[in-house]
């Protein structure tokens, strides 16, 4: 299995050391974050330092998927504004360029997005059409860049669950380019559907892949053994995917090399019961 590990965890730290501290612990890949830390997308030395870090990742060994998340990357008022479906979505879309842009300079196959929250006011399927609209332009640039998106559905957005996300892919006629991140919490969180389930039906589309914690209907990412997911039968249904297996604790880089070092140690116990049939077992040591 392929790990990687979110840098959206490693806030406090500057971005080649987070990188040199995941490839010690054994890390294989970065999810790595544009934002005011890490190869922020609206510095003037950007194309100098993904030069930089792209040779980082390749002397690290670490693979690298690029992640559009960051709270106030755009607006220092409202997280995660503006979105693909609010009246200025085209700052979202030029961002979103610019990280296709960045993942085809980092040599990274997928970048992730997300829908926004569904305006107050507007109806859903007027919500939906703006979105795919938007998608398909964004299309359109993932051909020229050469990379996948992975669009992620997300609690309490527009795109919440797996329904949402198979409804938009159908708009956007099946595109090749537009594959799915999926995250393992969310699920828990949201879907009808057992989680080993739920991965196996994700499976055909899924480009990445986001882990940690978490427990129904509460939308808090936890580390492992903190929420109530049995991970044994989610990495079995997970066979097959040859992609990053990305920890995603975005609130935890206070003490993010101990989380990155437990979180990597776990799924590899989880890892290990999932090839023995083992299921049910192994919560983390104590917290020390």
């Amino acid at each position: 299995m392929n790990w990687a590990y979110c840098t959206n965890g490693f806030a406090g730290h500057r971005l080649p050391e987070a990188l040199a501290v995941l490839a010690d612990l054994g890390y294989t890949g970065a999810a790595i974050t544009l934002d005011h830390g890490h190869l922020d997308p609206c510095s003037p030395g950007l194309a100098g330092e993904v030069s930089r870090i792209a040779g980082i990742c390749a002397r690290l060994g670490l693979g690298v998927v690029v992640e559009t998340g960051g709270r106030y990357t755009l607006d220092p008022l409202r997280k995660h504004h503006p979105t693909l479906i609010s009246e200025d979505a085209g700052r979202r879309a030029e961002f979103l360029i610019t990280a296709m842009r960045v993942a085809a300079d980092l040599g990274a196959p997928v970048v992730h997005l997300w829908s926004g929250v569904q305006p107050g006011g507007m109806p859903e399927a007027e919500a939906y059409t703006r979105l795919a609209r938007q998608c398909a332009r964004l299309l359109d640039e993932a051909d020229r860049a050469g990379v996948t998106l992975g669009f992620e559905p997300e609690p309490g957005m527009l795109v919440a669950d797996l329904d949402g996300y198979e409804r938009l892919r159908g708009m956007l006629g099946g595109h090749p380019r537009f594959g799915l991140t999926l995250d393992i919490g969310h699920c828990h969180c949201v879907e009808r559907e057992d989680l080993d389930t739920c991965v196996r039906r994700a499976l055909p589309y899924t480009v990445h892949v986001q882990i940690e914690d978490m427990r129904r209907g509460v939308h808090e990412h936890l580390e492992f053994g903190e929420g109530e997911i049995d991970f044994a039968p989610v990495l079995s249904a997970l066979r097959g995917y040859p992609g990053p297996v990305a920890v995603e604790l975005a609130r935890h880089s206070h003490a993010a090399p101990q989380v990155a070092r437990r979180s990597i140690e776990f799924l590899r116990r989880a890892h290990e019961r999932a090839g023995t049939g083992v299921a049910g077992l192994g919560r983390p040591a104590g917290r020390g």
